[in-house]
């Protein structure tokens, strides 16, 4: 009896799966495997570089913020014991103090935000 096996009508042989294994030079895979072991430490090294700029510009932000944040609690604590600090009175006057004058009104208010803060900073 033949050793061939018919599927699906199609006649197989026994151990025939797939390609033949091509003969490699095994100097030239090692060498494309060392080619590859690197390709992949310089990708890893940009992603850790690249994420450490990404923590370092969040932990800048958070700084900014906090500063904000404690200008923001001096002028409350100010304001509990019936003074008025200058910023506010500033913003509420419309007296922008020399900032160069933006399109629209958000963006001023920012501004003004900003040089608060630079201003109790320094």
């Amino acid at each position: 009896m033949d050793d061939n096996k018919t599927v699906a009508g199609k006649v197989k042989k026994p151990g025939k799966r797939g390609r033949k294994p091509a003969k490699i030079d095994l100097k030239a895979k090692l060498e494309r495997s060392r080619q590859s072991a690197r390709e992949c430490r310089a990708r890893k090294k940009l992603r850790y570089q690249y994420l450490e700029e990404l923590v370092s510009s969040k932990e800048r932000a958070i700084c900014a913020l906090r500063e904000e944040l404690e200008m923001y609690k001096q002028w409350c604590s100010a304001m509990d014991q019936g003074k008025i600090p200058s910023e506010i009175k500033a913003l509420l006057t419309g007296d922008e103090q020399k900032l160069p004058q933006s399109g629209s009104s958000t963006k001023t208010s920012k501004n003004s935000k900003n040089h608060s803060i630079s201003s109790s900073t320094a």
